[in-house]
């Protein structure tokens, strides 16, 4: 788990709160099927970069939500940080809440979790500015009722998460997984996720054979073949990752277009970062380690 701390207190004296949404990365992803709620029953295993938005926390100032960062002008839509803070307001009205602020690093809608992290972050800040009633709370579930991502990125660590995004199992191991992350930085429609899991549905897949969760380069994404189809920017990542010296597997995450590649180590992980930089200077690169 990211430490998170609080900084030195504001103007007021008031103590501001820092946590990480770190981003969220599908090492494998299986999509079972839609359920009669809606949502598709999934089996995917998740992991956690060491980058993400930070996300910041003034307790008792006016509810709140301010977004600064590379990615700031890019948010459509209601930032899914303010659906939180009035969630927890009627959930429970004797939770002090406050002003949000995002630092906004991760590229948007990226397949990396970037919203629901953020959600989630302020799920935990408010957790730590309510001590008294943190024990008492349905935390995971209003991380639901948010989105089908936001209780994996309230936890935060690598696990297994099944059915719409609710069961959440421990890896029986700890995972330290030197990767790549890479996005082409090219448009995507604002219903991207629908658009894949649409064609998905229409039979646009490939037989692969099961996985357990401890062999992660023998599963796979299994809207990576869909996206692919659809954004040239994926093809052009994987092709390029695919590619590149000493890399072991290389996969889309979530509904794309972010991919990542898998290295043995983490000198490996940042030479291929600054190579692929040095040639695509438009593309986001980042190295990190996944846990």
């Amino acid at each position: 788990m990211v430490a998170v701390h609080a900084m030195e207190p504001d103007s007021r004296g008031q103590p501001v709160l820092e946590d990480l949404a770190r981003a969220k990365v599908n090492l494998t992803l299986k999509v079972l099927g839609k359920r009669e709620d809606g949502y598709h029953s999934l089996d995917s295993i998740v992991a956690f970069a060491e980058v993400g938005d930070v996300v910041r926390l003034l307790p008792g100032a006016p509810p709140s939500v301010r977004v600064t960062g590379t990615f700031a002008d890019e948010i459509v839509g209601e930032n899914l940080a303010a659906r939180a803070l009035n969630a927890l307001a009627t959930a429970e009205p004797q939770l002090v809440l406050g002003a949000v602020e995002i630092e906004k690093r991760l590229p948007i809608a990226a397949g990396l979790g970037g919203g629901s992290a953020d959600a989630a972050a302020v799920l935990r800040l408010v957790r730590r500015a309510n001590p008294e009633l943190a024990e008492a709370f349905d935390w995971l579930g209003v991380a639901l009722e948010l989105g089908s991502d936001v209780p994996v990125c309230f936890h935060s660590n690598s696990c297994r998460m099944e059915g719409r995004g609710e069961r959440l199992a421990p890896l029986p191991y700890d995972i330290q997984v030197p990767a790549v992350l890479v996005n082409a930085r090219q448009p995507v429609p604002a219903d991207k996720t629908a658009r894949m899991f649409k064609a998905l549905a229409a039979g646009l897949m490939v037989e692969h054979e099961d996985y357990g969760i401890g062999h992660f380069a023998n599963g796979m994404n299994d809207l990576e073949v869909v996206a692919a189809a659809q954004l040239s920017g994926v093809r052009e990542v994987l092709k390029r990752l695919r590619a590149l010296d000493a890399v072991r597997w290389a996969r889309m995450s979530g509904a794309g277009p972010t991919c990542f590649a898998v290295f043995d180590g983490e000198a490996q992980a940042r030479r291929a970062a600054v190579e692929l930089s040095q040639l695509e200077p438009t593309w986001w690169v980042m190295p990190t380690v996944l846990s």
